[in-house]
This record gives structure tokens, sequence and C-alpha cells, in this order.
């Protein structure tokens, strides 16, 4: 079971038999078996790659539960305190991930040197088990799910522009001018061609922009060059904005903020890994987030 989670994880049946210190046939071996008992196949093989069925995929969360348990079982029985140890993998937002995840890694690393930890940055939405995550970070309203989640904190939704192109071409007083102004769009893998404004959202922009990207930084970048009027979230920009590179506009029409969640499946809540990730990214991000 060990073995299968972690050809799972590593998407490699020779990268996961090192770990084990056996043979790749002998992994294959027993994952054959496995697969046998089971009556089911765990995972789908070619020459590049190994990927999880879906009857697979349901496995490995019940088997990374039952597992769970039973070190948690061991470790009582023994009376020892669970430190972190082995692998933790966490996903995020790159700009926040880099700003806000990274620093909470790089201190459990310093604080438990049988940690190890991978840290995926990404502005997807990711599927914790099909791709062995542990813990994301949520930027968003969350749909109903079987996935606990534990509040950060929240940002804002706003508008910004560099002080040259105002000048150029004044300041917006209302909604509807920004019709007439240049707009910069930030679409990370959904085209979102409405931006919703005010409390209860009701008031909305069709947005016609005259530059589209993909990736926050080169966004930021766009409007510090005076490209046009962008909308991006509130921690994206406040460096910008405190040094004056950027004007923030229309804050009086601010939708709604945004919750910042960290998700895990159910079965990982006792994990020392996951708690002990959560709790300093508690300690470190809620503060930041308040003010």
């Amino acid at each position: 079971m060990r073995l299968f989670i972690g050809v799972a994880e590593l998407r490699s049946f020779a990268d996961a038999a090192r770990g084990a210190r056996i043979s790749a046939a002998s992994a294959s071996r027993a994952i054959a078996a496995l697969e046998e008992e089971l009556r089911v196949p765990l995972f789908r093989r070619t020459t590049r790659a190994v990927a999880l069925t879906q009857e697979g995929a349901l496995y490995l969360e019940r088997a990374r539960a039952a597992l769970s348990e039973l070190d948690e079982a061991a470790l009582d029985l023994s009376g020892e305190n669970p430190e972190p140890r082995g692998s933790l993998i966490v996903s995020a937002p790159v700009v926040f991930g880099r700003m806000h995840i990274l620093p909470v890694v790089t201190t459990l690393l310093a604080s438990h040197r049988q940690l190890n930890a991978q840290l995926v940055l990404t502005d997807r939405v990711v599927r914790l088990v099909d791709e062995g995550i542990d813990v994301a970070v949520r930027i968003a309203d969350l749909a109903d799910s079987a996935l606990h989640a534990v509040r950060l904190g929240e940002v804002r939704r706003v508008l910004v522009a560099s002080p040259g192109y105002l000048a150029k071409r004044g300041t917006p007083g209302r909604l509807t001018e920004l019709y007439d102004h240049c707009l910069v769009a930030f679409d990370n893998f959904a085209v979102n061609d409405e931006w919703r404004f005010g409390a209860a959202e009701k008031a909305s922009v069709r947005v016609v922009p005259r530059l589209r990207v993909n990736s926050v930084d080169a966004t930021i970048d766009a409007l510090l060059a005076g490209v046009g009027i962008g909308r991006l979230l509130s921690y994206q920009v406040a460096g910008q904005i405190a040094q004056g590179n950027l004007v923030e506009l229309l804050a009086d029409q601010a939708p709604l903020p945004v919750p910042i969640n960290l998700v895990f499946q159910a079965n990982r809540q006792r994990s020392p890994n996951v708690r002990a990730f959560i709790e300093e990214a508690k300690a470190r991000i809620v503060p930041l987030l308040a003010r």
C-alpha cells in the first residue's frame, strides 16, 4: 500500500522503487499483485507516463487514510510526539505562493530536518487526490465539497493604473467611463469578459481589453508600462501601490472581498506535516492579511 502511494505521488515505478530500496521489477510485481487482489487496474501505464485510473484515485484516498490511522495508532501506543517528517506537497497560486507560502515552507524545513517539501505554484485549480497534493491554497468562494477548509483571511479585487497612463488619459470617476479607456485583462485558464462591481456585484462592465495576459507578473509589467487599466487582487499589487507606481481606482465600487482558504482532504487533517503547515501558515499569514 505504501509502495502504491509512492508510485501515485511520484508518477514513476522506478522512483518509488528507489525510495523503497527495492528494484523496479519488484515494485511492478507488487503493484500487479495488489491490482489482482483488488480486481481493478490502479494505473494506466505507457512508455512515457504512469497515471492513476479512476479506481486508483479512489483507492489512493482510502490508502492514505488507512496508513495515516495506522501510523497515528502506532505513535499513540509508543507515546511519541509525532514530528513532521517525510513528504509535504503544497499547491498555491504563483504570486501568493511566492510571497506568502514559500516563507511558511522554508520555516518548516528549517525547524524539521526530516521533512521534505514540494511547492507547486500554479494559477489553475489543482485536483488534490489526482495530483497528490496535501494542502492547496484557494483564493475564491469555495464550492460545496468533501474538502476541509481553514480560512486565512480575504483580499480585494482592485482596479489599478500607472500615474503616467492616468496623466495622459484621465482618471475615471464612474464605471461607465471605463469604456473610454484601454483595459488590460488577466485571464488565467478562462476568459472573463465581464468585471462585476459593488457589494452586491450587480454593476458590471463588459470588458473589451486592449491586452490579454495569462500571467500576473506580465499583467503588472504592462500596467507599469502605461498600457491601460487592469483588475487584480490586492496582494498582487500592494507593493506597487505603496510605492506610488500604481494607483487604485474606483475603490468605492469594489466588489465583496475574496476569501483565502487552505483546503485538504479529510484524511490529512491528523497528519503531523499538514498540521504543522497549517499552524505556521495561520501564524504568519493571518496577521498579514488582516493588515
